[in-house]
């Protein structure tokens, strides 16, 4: 019953002392420990930690009759990357096991301030680059309606584990879907947060140092509301006293209610239904078909939004990335002698590199700053030419 809940619900239930903080995590993380054992999806079981947690936010409660804070016993799951001190983040690198944290990543402090209790972690692919979830370390994570299909990646782990109600909240993160795409495969919300909104600080990464297309951390779960209950706490914790590459910009629920758009009453939202690069799947452009025919039902304008040299846009982002990765991958991996993975083919088949991956030998630091000055140039003619291909209308989603 607990673990079917969302987390409005089990946030509302926790504070009026309906359950407590300790049966709700116990009831989580047994149903974790099933779904671990269908997909294979965490790499942490820190159940005696988030245990003694939970009853003293339990203990709190009884004693003062308010909760700790707006997450208040709520059991929330953390990607491998989040570090939490005391315990190994591997990121899926053979060579970072027995790494043992010194202390939490920023976010991990903020969310125990809000009084949520972080009870497991979620596997990743080996580098973090991948949109599938196999390492080394800890095997492949599979997905949860079909064992034979991918869960998605990088962020894999955490939706599938979510998806099988083992969590009802995670965090992941995505620099190019990586939350998107395990969120889409295995039928959960996902948001992808613009850059410094969620506190990065103390978490581990690939490409460190990379500072053009920037990873982002983001929630998980599978209701809008969950969302928003992230994001509001962890803004309202004010990160950029913890984090200086935070953005300092409050929560506006003004905003959020889209005040200044007549309350969200007639929205513009455009629609890319094919973007001269891949044509989506027959599926994909039902389901589009049925948001345009929700939207429109609603009183809502939807507009088509014209691709504008996405593969252009794809290549340069493509460059920025392998600038520097392969050599980034090869220093991490050499410690422990690991062969850095160049397939998610099952069968090992190393013959088969899928055609993202950065090429050997990288590029010099002047290459780069010409693929950087690309970029630049691209977004401005782009912005521009986007306002006079769409007919100068401000568009509130895509």
């Amino acid at each position: 019953m607990i673990t079917n809940e969302d987390v409005i619900v089990l946030l509302g239930r926790l504070a009026g002392g309906e359950w407590s903080a300790v049966e709700v995590t116990t009831a989580f993380y047994k149903r974790a420990v099933v779904a671990h054992q269908l997909v294979n999806c965490l790499t942490e079981i820190f159940v005696e930690r988030a245990l003694a947690r939970a009853a003293e936010l339990d203990n709190a409660l009884k004693k003062t009759g308010k909760v700790v804070g707006p997450l208040h016993g709520l059991p929330i799951s953390l990607k491998d990357q989040l570090c939490i001190k005391g315990l190994e983040t591997t990121v899926g690198y053979a060579s970072w096991i027995g790494k043992y944290a010194e202390r939490n990543a920023v976010l991990v402090d903020i969310l125990e301030a809000c009084g949520a209790v972080p009870f497991v972690r979620s596997n990743v692919p080996q580098t973090l680059m991948w949109p599938e979830t196999f390492n080394n370390i800890f095997g492949r994570t599979t997905n949860p309606y079909n064992r034979s299909a991918t869960c998605g990646g990088s962020s894999g782990g955490e939706g599938a584990l979510i998806a099988l109600k083992g969590s009802p909240l995670g965090v992941g993160s995505d620099i190019g879907g990586s939350v998107r795409i395990p969120a889409a495969l295995c039928g959960l919300y996902g948001l992808r947060p613009s850059y410094g909104r969620v506190p990065y600080g103390g978490a581990l990464n690939s490409l460190e140092g990379q500072d053009s297309v920037l990873s982002v951390l983001g929630p998980m779960t599978s209701s809008i509301s969950g969302l928003k209950t992230f994001m509001e706490a962890v803004i309202k914790a004010k990160p950029w006293l913890r984090d200086p590459l935070a953005v300092r910009k409050k929560w506006d629920e003004d905003e959020y209610l889209l005040k200044d758009r007549d309350n969200g009453r007639k929205l513009c939202f455009a629609i890319m239904w094919d973007d001269d690069v891949c044509i989506p799947h027959p599926p994909v452009i039902r389901a589009l078909e049925l948001v345009q025919a929700a939207l429109t039902k609603v009183g809502h304008n939807v507009i088509t939004w014209y691709p504008m040299e996405h593969k252009k846009l794809s290549n340069v982002t493509r460059n920025i990335w392998s600038s520097g990765s392969t050599e980034d991958f090869m220093v991490t991996t050499s410690e422990a002698g690991e062969p850095i993975i160049s397939t998610m083919i099952p069968d090992g088949n190393q013959a088969a590199v899928a055609p993202f991956r950065p090429r050997k030998g990288g590029i010099t630091a002047y290459q780069l700053w010409q693929v950087q000055k690309e970029e630049e140039i691209f977004a401005s003619s782009t912005w521009n030419t986007g306002t006079t291909q769409h007919q100068g209308q401000e568009r509130d989603g895509r």
